[in-house]
């Protein structure tokens, strides 16, 4: 007797099994007989466009409340620009409910490209980003290296007033940035943190001695910086194009020991 239950089990359980690839085949549970009508969107989008959402899940849609595979079209949703994740669930008789989670860009990366607060990479496709987002850059592979690095300077240079516009690593493992003011800064590969620690440290002495505004630093020296100030306005408002090179002798005995002069000689070589 217990084999013959254990045979109708079995039989119970390809049934079960079959039965819906059956019921597929005959059109008993296709789009037909059983039509997805409605889409409903739901989660905080600005940048998602629901056109693109709705053409992504559309194929999907057509196969039928019971046909549908809800993880094909939510891979299908997920591609779509801007978003960073998306649940996708049927709701009877014929919903098809998507609940997306919209990318949070943290900063521009690249030419076109976006870094979200969680780091991921992703296009901007044509969309424009907040005006306010700083431009980072660097090997796809140092994200988290690029963005510990513009955290660390935006802490360093927020005394002085400035905020850091742009920051990249190039391919040679060389960082550069550029201040809210436009000043350039050449940081280099060698002890970057501790150059930029100490230039920042510096910076509002400079611009009190100077009264310049400052075009460019280079901290690619041993034991110092070159800098490069643009003109006061001429007058009437006109700005002289002259500029001069000032190279900083910093860090000595003590951060305060610095001097500089005016000079058109080629520089130490970089370290």
């Amino acid at each position: 007797m217990s084999g013959l239950l254990r045979a109708l089990a079995w039989l119970l359980a390809v049934a079960l099994v079959a039965l819906p690839v059956v019921a597929l085949v005959e059109g008993w549970i296709g789009a037909e007989r059983w039509p997805l009508r409605t889409l409903r969107l739901q989660g905080h989008v600005e940048r998602v466009d629901p056109a693109a959402v709705r053409a992504a899940l559309l194929p999907y849609a057509r196969q039928g409340f019971f046909a549908v595979r809800l993880s094909d079209a939510q891979a299908a949703v997920a591609a779509v620009p801007w978003v960073e994740r998306a649940e996708v669930h049927k709701r009877w008789p014929d919903v098809l409910e998507v609940r997306v989670v919209e990318h949070r860009p943290f900063a521009r990366w690249g030419d076109d490209r976006l870094l979200s607060e969680e780091g991921e990479l992703f296009p901007a496709a044509n969309v424009k980003p907040p005006a306010n987002l700083p431009l980072l850059d660097g090997p796809d592979a140092r994200v988290a290296d690029v963005v510990a690095m513009y955290n660390e300077s935006r802490e360093l240079f927020a005394p002085t007033g400035f905020t850091v516009r742009s920051l990249e690593l190039d391919a040679r493992g060389s960082w550069s940035l550029t201040l809210s003011s436009g000043a350039e800064v050449e940081i280099g590969s060698r002890e970057a943190r501790l150059r930029l620690t100490r230039f920042a440290g510096l910076l509002p002495q400079l611009l009190s001695q100077k009264q310049l505004p400052l075009q460019r630093a280079d901290l690619r020296y041993t034991n110092g910086f070159a800098l490069s100030w643009g003109a006061p306005p001429a007058s009437g408002g006109a700005v002289s194009g002259e500029r001069n090179i000032a190279i900083a002798t910093a860090y000595r005995s003590s951060p305060t020991a610095f001097r500089s002069m005016h000079t058109t000689h080629s520089l130490q070589a970089f370290s």
